[in-house]
C-alpha cells in the first residue's frame, strides 16, 4: 500500500520565493564516517553556503571549476538541468518508495548536498524529516555545521544523526565562514548521536591539523571524530591516506576511508 505524508504541524517559515532543489537520488552504500558500508538511500540537495575552492579542480563543459567533489550540487549555473524543483513533500516520499519497494528492510536515509541545511526550516524539507522519523528510518544529515538550527520549534531534528563535516583550512574558506561554534554546540546538545568528519591532506597534517580539530571538537570528548583523506579519485586518496591513518593512530581519532571512491572513483562530470 502506498503511504502518503500525514497531516503534520510544521512551523510556517516558507516564503513565496523559497525553492527547494533536489540534484540527485540513488541507492548505494555509505562510503564515509560512522556507517561505512551501510545500505543507504541518498537525497542530494542543491546549494551550498561554502565554496571550498581548494578541494578540487574540474573541467566541466570547457570550463575549469574548483570546489568539492559534489560540484554539481553547488554550481547551478553549469548543472542547472540536474536541479529538480521539489514542489511538495509527496515527491520526496514517492522517490523514497521507488527505492524501497523491493527491499524487505529499511535502509538508512542520507540527506546530503551541497548543504542540505540551507532548507532546514523549509516546510517541504522539514515535513519529509518528520515523515522519515515517524516511519522509523535512521536519518543522517551530512552538513558543514555552519547553520544554526532551532531544535525547540523543529523538534524532529532531535531524532536525526548529524555528520558534521566541519571544514578545515585546507578547504580554502576563511575561518569565520567555515566554523560556527554556536551551530556545532546546538547540534551536539540536542541530538542523541552525531559525529565529526574531517577531510585531511598530507600538508595540513604536517602543519596544523591537530590544532584545528581540537579547536572545533575539543570541547566534546564524547563525540566521535572521524578523519578521512582528501581526494575524489583513487590516485589522490593514495597521496594522503597513509598520512591520515598514521595521524589517527597518533591522536586517537577514527580513520574513515572514502569507500565510494575506492569502488567507483570520480563520478562522471556531466
Amino acid at each position: 500500500m502506498k503511504r502518503t505524508a500525514k497531516s503534520l504541524v510544521v512551523p510556517s517559515m516558507k516564503q513565496e520565493d523559497d525553492v527547494i532543489y533536489l540534484v540527485e537520488h540513488f541507492y548505494s552504500i555509505q562510503g564515509e564516517g560512522k556507517f561505512v558500508g551501510t545500505p543507504s538511500i541518498f537525497f542530494r540537495f542543491g546549494g551550498c553556503n561554502l565554496k571550498c575552492p581548494s578541494f578540487g579542480e574540474y573541467f566541466v563543459k570547457g570550463k575549469k571549476v574548483f570546489g568539492c567533489d559534489s560540484i554539481h550540487a553547488v554550481n547551478k549555473e553549469l548543472f542547472h538541468k540536474d536541479w529538480q524543483q521539489i514542489r511538495n513533500v509527496q515527491e520526496l516520499i514517492d522517490i523514497l518508495q521507488e527505492h524501497t519497494q523491493y527491499l524487505d528492510f529499511k535502509p538508512h536515509v542520507v540527506l546530503t548536498g551541497g548543504e542540505p541545511l540551507l532548507y532546514w526550516k523549509d516546510e517541504i524539507f522539514y515535513t519529509f524529516i518528520e515523515y522519515l522519523v515517524d516511519e522509523g528510518y535512521i536519518v543522517t544529515i551530512e552538513t558543514n555545521a555552519t547553520i544554526l538550527i532551532d531544535f525547540d520549534n523543529f523538534p524532529a531534528y532531535k531524532d536525526v544523526i548529524f555528520a558534521m563535516a566541519v571544514k578545515l583550512s585546507n578547504s580554502g574558506e576563511r575561518y569565520e565562514k567555515r566554523v560556527n561554534k554556536e551551530a556545532i554546540a546546538t547540534i551536539v546538545t540536542h541530538t542523541a548521536y552525531s559525529f565529526f568528519k574531517f577531510t585531511l591532506s598530507r600538508n595540513l597534517i604536517e602543519m596544523r591539523a591537530y590544532e584545528e580539530i581540537v579547536d572545533i571538537a575539543g570541547n566534546y570528548p564524547e563525540v566521535e571524530v572521524f578523519c578521512m583523506p582528501l581526494g575524489d579519485k583513487v590516485e589522490i586518496l593514495r597521496k594522503h591516506d597513509k598520512a591520515v591513518a598514521e595521524f589517527c593512530l597518533l591522536y586517537g581519532f577514527i580513520y574513515s576511508d572514502r569507500l565510494q571512491v575506492r569502488l567507483w572513483n570520480r563520478e562522471k562530470m556531466r
